[in-house]
């Protein structure tokens, strides 16, 4: 389902710590485990948004913090917003120390409730 112009569009934003430069293959994996765990809570929490951002292709966009202290700024207004969110911490078992916070996913949720805490961040 394509939404319709002036409808409302849905959108799992995941923000990485560009500081850490991790291989492709590392940020794969956490971006991957944010995506999914953020489905999950808004499959559970916020149903209604969940169907919508399925329903439209799953719309995910990924964007760059500098370092651990903006994305933690982040996970906190998008927990003001009572947004989906998912702060992902590496196991450290390959190549970060362990407890290593990796990424946060965001939604999926209403574009213009993402972008108000989001939109300035450059892309990955």
């Amino acid at each position: 389902m394509n939404p319709r112009k002036g409808e409302m569009e849905y959108k799992l934003v995941i923000v990485i710590r560009d500081d850490l430069k991790m291989s492709v293959g590392k940020l794969s994996a956490q971006v991957a485990h944010a995506a999914v765990t953020c489905a999950l809570e808004a499959k559970a929490k916020k149903t209604k948004w969940f169907s919508e951002w399925y329903g439209e292709g799953q719309r995910k966009v990924v964007l760059k913090a500098e370092d651990l202290d903006e994305l933690l700024s982040l996970k906190e207004k998008a927990a003001r917003a009572k947004l989906p969110f998912a702060l992902i911490t590496d196991a450290g078992l390959t190549e970060l120390p362990p407890n290593t916070t990796t990424c946060l996913g965001i939604g999926p949720g209403p574009e213009n409730e993402l972008d108000p805490i989001t939109g300035s961040l450059p892309l990955a």
